[in-house]
Formats: structure tokens, sequence, C-alpha cells
């Protein structure tokens, strides 16, 4: 088997491909696809039957020139659009929900988004109250500020 390995270097290499692109499913930061070109470099050169210390030197140097000029550019397509990723709460800005608890001029009360409860208030001069639509504008801490649709 062994022997069967050492005059077929390329199945060695495809092999380290497959694993390297089954590793990158866990991972998501692109370096190990860049292992993965890299070992198609080196699959290359096996089959045009390079000496083993020119198939790592192949695979190092394609390696190396993948996460210098193919990671970055993945990485951008891959977040194209989101610079700024937002949490959870912050994420409600601009959504919609109803009030469960009438929101009262100068006080608070309840609003439901997407399931949650959470404490609001309004610059409003009039009470909204329950059953009505909402938008919510601001956040305050786990305190949104809303304002009618």
């Amino acid at each position: 088997m062994v022997e069967y390995l050492t005059t077929h270097l390329w199945l060695v290499w495809t092999i380290v491909v497959f694993v390297c692109l089954t590793l990158e499913l866990s991972s998501g930061d692109f370096y190990v696809t860049c292992f993965a070109i890299g070992a198609v470099g080196a699959t290359l050169s096996a089959i045009f039957h390079a000496p083993l210390w020119l198939q790592v030197l192949v695979w190092a140097a394609c390696s190396v020139l993948s996460i210098w000029l193919i990671r970055p550019r993945l990485l951008r397509r891959l977040h194209d659009g989101q610079h700024e990723r937002l949490s959870n709460a912050d994420a409600l800005i601009g959504s919609h929900g109803v009030v469960i608890e009438p929101i009262e001029p100068g006080g608070s009360g309840y609003v439901k988004v997407d399931g949650d409860a959470w404490k609001a208030v309004s610059a409003a001069e009039d009470t909204i109250g329950i059953g009505e639509k909402v938008k919510i504008i601001s956040r305050n801490s786990i305190i949104v500020t809303v304002a009618r649709v």
C-alpha cells in the first residue's frame, strides 16, 4: 500500500484537497481552502512526476500565494455589504411591533416584536394604546423608543 502511494503521489494530494475542503466546512475562515488550493498545485506537479520535495514546495508556495491573493477577495465577497454587524437588540431598530401594554406620555409600556416583549417609551404627546402598531426608532440598553406607524 505504501509503495502504491509513493508511486501515485497525485492520489495523496487529491485526498489532501478533499480533506481540506471538508475541514473548511467547519471553519469558514478560508485558510484551509487556501491549503486545498496549494494541494491542487501539488497534485498537478505530482501528475508530471516532480520529486516529492518539489511537490511540497509547490504546495507551500501555492498555499501562501492563495492566502495572500485569493483569501482577501473571498472574504470581501462573502461579507459584502456587512461592514457593521448588528447585535440582536440593535437589529430591532426599524422593526415593527404591537403595543401589549399602553405607553403613557413620559412613562413606559411594552411592545411585542417578533414574539418578544420589550419595555418601550414614546416621545408622543398622547398615550399609545394596546393593539396599536409601532415602529422602533431607537434603543437605550433594553428599553426601546417607539413611534406610531
